[in-house]
Order: C-alpha cells, then sequence, then structure tokens
C-alpha cells in the first residue's frame, strides 16, 4: 500500500429525476451510506454530490489508481444507487451501467473517471470539475488555456516553476491511442488535435518534471454500447498553486462560455454554463449544457471542503454571456451547427430513422 494520495472521481448516470434533470436525495444518501459502510476500511474521506442526473464520488485512499478494491467499490454504490432509483422509477434507471457484471476495473463499464496519484504538499488545493450534458472533449479548449496560454495563465509568464510548460497526453477515442506533446515547444502540433475535440481529448497533463497536474475522464458511452445511451457528463482533477497554475487561473476559462456537444439526447452544440451546485439542474431543452467546480485542500487525504467556485458572482456575466448563446442555437432548432453533423449523430437514434428511409434513394 503506497503512502501516497490516490484522488478518484467516478460518476454515474443511474436515474434521474425528473427526467433527466437531477438526482433525486434517496439515491444521494445511499451513495453516502454505502460508502461509509463498504468503503471505512478502504477510504481516507469521501464526497458525493450530483451535476444534473449524474451522481458525482470523490474518493480519496492510499490504494493506487485502477484499484480493484476502489473501483469495485464505486461500482456496488452505483448498483445500490440504481435499486434505489428503480424503487421510485427514476428515469433512465441504471443507463450508464453498461454490464451485469464488475470486471475487476471500471473502466469501459459506462461510469466515468479520472484519477491520480501524487504526494500530498504542504499545501493541496485541488478542483473537482463535473459536468452534465456533454462529452469529453468539453475540457480540450479549458485545459489548453489553463496550462498553455499566457493570455490565460499569466504564471506561465513570470512564475519561473512553470516557465518551462507542461506534458499533455491526448487520446484518440476512435484508434484509442495515446500521443503525447510537450509546450509551449509543440503547442502548434497539440492544437491540430485539441481543435477536433470530438475525437481527441486530454487525458491528462504533467510538469516537465513529470508530476501530475490534471486528469480527465476520456470515456464515450456511445462507442461503449455501440448506441446512444446518454452523454458521457465528464469529470476532470486539476491540481493547483506552488507550480501549477493558481485557482483563479484554473477557473478563469469559464468565463468565457464555449461550444461543446451534447444538450438535448446528446444532439446539439451548446455553450456550457458555469453555475454552483444547486443550479446544476438543467431543464431547458433538458440543457445547456453545465458544469460545477468543487475545490478542495486536501489534508492528509482528508477532503477539506468543498467550496462552491462557481457560484462566484463574478461568473454572473458568463452564465448571462452563455443564454443569449443558448437562444441564438436554440433558433437553428433541427439545422446543423445546432444539431450536431451526421457523423457524430452515428451514435443517436437517427440512423433508426435513416435506416426506414434508404430504400427510398434511388
Amino acid at each position: 500500500m503506497s503512502s501516497r494520495i490516490t484522488l478518484s472521481v467516478l460518476k454515474a448516470d443511474v436515474g434521474g429525476f425528473v427526467g433527466h434533470g437531477s438526482v433525486h436525495p434517496d439515491m444521494l444518501e445511499k451513495a453516502r451510506q454505502t460508502l461509509k459502510q463498504e468503503g471505512k476500511d478502504t477510504l481516507i474521506d469521501f464526497f458525493v454530490t450530483n451535476v444534473g442526473d449524474d451522481i458525482n464520488l470523490v474518493l480519496t485512499h492510499r490504494e493506487g489508481i485502477n484499484s480493484e478494491k476502489i473501483h469495485s467499490l464505486a461500482w456496488k454504490t452505483f448498483l445500490n444507487c440504481t435499486e434505489e432509483a428503480k424503487r421510485l422509477k427514476m428515469y433512465g434507471a441504471g443507463q450508464d451501467l453498461l454490464s451485469d457484471a464488475f470486471s475487476g476495473n471500471i473502466k469501459g463499464m459506462g461510469p466515468g473517471l479520472a484519477e491520480m496519484e501524487f504526494t500530498e504538499r504542504t499545501s493541496e488545493p485541488v478542483i473537482v470539475f463535473m459536468a452534465d450534458k456533454t462529452e469529453p472533449g468539453a475540457w480540450n479548449l479549458p485545459l489548453y488555456k489553463i496550462f498553455a496560454d499566457p493570455f490565460n495563465t499569466i504564471g506561465l509568464v513570470i512564475d519561473p516553476k512553470m516557465h518551462d510548460g507542461f506534458i499533455f497526453e491526448v487520446m484518440d477515442l476512435i484508434e484509442d491511442k495515446l500521443i503525447t506533446f510537450s509546450c509551449p515547444r509543440e503547442l502548434y502540433d497539440l492544437l491540430v488535435f485539441l481543435g477536433a475535440s470530438n475525437r481527441f481529448v486530454v487525458k491528462s497533463i504533467y510538469t516537465n518534471s513529470g508530476e501530475i497536474a490534471a486528469a480527465s475522464s476520456t470515456q464515450k458511452l456511445n462507442r461503449m454500447a455501440g448506441r446512444y445511451v446518454g452523454k458521457d457528463d465528464p469529470v476532470l482533477i486539476v491540481r493547483c498553486q506552488n507550480g501549477l497554475p493558481a485557482v483563479g487561473e484554473v477557473l478563469e476559462p469559464f468565463a468565457h462560455p464555449h461550444l461543446v456537444a451534447g444538450w438535448m439526447r446528446g444532439s446539439h452544440y451548446g455553450p456550457i454554463v458555469p453555475v454552483s451546485q444547486k443550479d446544476a439542474v438543467p431543464t431547458r431543452f433538458d440543457g445547456p449544457p453545465r458544469v460545477i467546480a468543487m475545490g478542495f485542500q486536501l489534508a492528509d487525504g482528508k477532503l477539506i471542503g468543498p467550496q462552491d467556485l462557481f457560484a462566484d458572482v463574478a461568473f454572473d456575466r458568463a452564465r448571462q454571456t452563455a443564454l443569449k448563446i443558448a437562444d441564438y442555437m436554440r433558433g437553428m432548432g433541427p439545422f446543423e451547427p445546432h444539431r450536431l453533423p451526421l457523423d457524430e449523430m452515428e451514435y443517436t437514434t437517427m440512423p433508426q430513422v435513416m435506416g426506414k428511409l434508404k430504400e427510398r434513394f434511388k
């Protein structure tokens, strides 16, 4: 067992209240009870919350990443929450659980997962971002700004500990391959891929000395299931301060809402809206996409917090901008570019409609 701390963030949609908007309080309580009882010998600490219809588990432990104990505990938690969802007749009960049996690792089984292992510093501030009604590529633009754009992160210019830049690990979701880029030297090469956020996503970011700085979930539910079962609703962990971007630098990209894929039926582009946890209840056209930011100080693995970082009134204007963008995009209805292009619609229910008409093409 390692003396290093492991921070694991797992999410799953196992039933929506009402429709796709939120999670019933009884389901969240079931998650807390399960983690408290079943995790007492393995967890240091835990925190349970939701964004939209996704249950999010923040776990600290010393078992390392890809731990069967931890993944099994999370799987059991989501199963128990599913049973509660079925009892309450929640919508889409268990939809993110793509298998009936746990196989030792939660990867590829439906739930989203971001993990990192590190030695806790004298002060260890971390931010856990959680999104709903979008996909893993939603983090590409913010992570580029946080770790590679000096107009966002002044520390890249004036902090000698950050001046050498960072290493981006990028995943090809279709080929299931990884490539790394050292920035700023390979910045333009990096942007070739990050701009195609439906296929290439940032998996993790390291300092040039090899220290983990950020980790995201890269699961694509539709590619695992071969059909549309809901958007991936990704999570992201970012460590802050002391040679890493400051908390304010990490939050700053979300002051300028960008367009992400997802929203209604996972089939539309829309702005990602930074909100407090209490406002993470997407109902307008099942959206627009939401992101929350939970800030913690780690103290010997204990989660001190959270601070609800997007509750700051300084993000009010970002929210207003996002709502204006939402009005504009909605005005296009079923037309691209509000609706996703056809190659992205492949994993929605649209092919079933098109299949009925294929014989009419002459």
